[in-house]
């Protein structure tokens, strides 16, 4: 047991911990947000509020692949999860612009999250960059 747990928590100093809190932060963010949304308003803008609770299960997804990601099954569910984040919020933030009926309500991926200081646009960048540097961690 002992031997697996410094495989377990090696990748998860500096940076990754730090993604793995805001990613935390994200996942408490979004799921708030498209609770109260859902609850509240979803017949307003089901489309919009529903892409919120995606939004959520996608970072909530993300904060625990990357908390197991030393495992080779959890690596591969990172690369899914942030990979699909990446093309949710660059198709959900260019729509948002492009036809901007579809999104009179925001998402958390509205206009590339800018009601969360466009860190929705970053972070799956540097949860990709941060799975590319600790491939063989998690081999």
């Amino acid at each position: 047991m002992a031997s697996t747990t410094p495989a377990r928590t090696r990748g998860m100093t500096g940076i990754g911990r730090v993604l793995v809190i805001v990613y935390g932060i994200m996942a408490l963010a979004a799921t708030g947000r498209s609770f109260v949304q859902i609850v509240r308003e979803f017949d307003e803008a089901p489309v919009a509020y529903a892409l919120s609770a995606l939004a959520a299960v996608v970072y909530i997804l993300a904060t625990l692949a990357l908390i197991f990601s030393a495992r080779p099954a959890w690596y591969r569910v990172a690369w899914v999860a942030i990979g699909f984040e990446l093309i949710g919020v660059i198709v959900v933030g260019t729509l948002s612009l492009v036809l901007p009926a579809l999104f009179q309500h925001p998402t958390v991926w509205s206009v590339y999250g800018i009601g969360y200081v466009f860190i929705p646009l970053v972070l799956p960048f540097l949860g990709l960059w941060w799975l590319v540097r600790h491939r063989r961690t998690a081999s």
